[in-house]
């Protein structure tokens, strides 16, 4: 009977660990197929929006090979330029939906002109 109250203890801990991953179980890594210009031009401003306004130049190619998009960020000082930690950016399909997943935010955008499929 003591060891109960461990494993109410242990599985509320696991489960609140699942809540508060950006990813969840039902989402599926995923490449984009056919890129458009809406598709690209939407993907830049959603980055850009997550990133708060940052200007944003992402590769044609973004996101059509691998599901996990890397933006590095940098900002001038005085003495150099100074390299911030880089945001990480991840394409999953959960259901019929592309939606891309800001890692350290856990914020997740919907991709309404993409066209994604599962990741091999």
């Amino acid at each position: 009977m003591a060891r109960e109250p461990h494993l109410a203890i242990a599985a509320c801990v696991f489960a609140l660990a699942a809540c508060a991953s950006p990813v969840s179980r039902s989402d599926v890594p995923a490449v984009i197929t056919a890129p458009t210009p809406a598709s690209r031009e939407e993907l830049a401003r959603v980055v850009s929006v997550a990133l708060h306004g940052a200007r944003v130049t992402l590769a044609d190619d973004a996101l059509t090979k691998e599901s996990l998009l890397i933006i590095e960020r940098a900002r001038l000082q005085g003495d150099g330029r100074v390299v911030e930690k880089p945001e990480q950016f991840e394409l999953v399909k959960r259901g019929s939906q592309c939606v891309l997943v800001h890692r350290r935010a856990g914020e997740r955008y919907t991709l309404a002109h993409a066209t994604c499929t599962p990741r091999n």
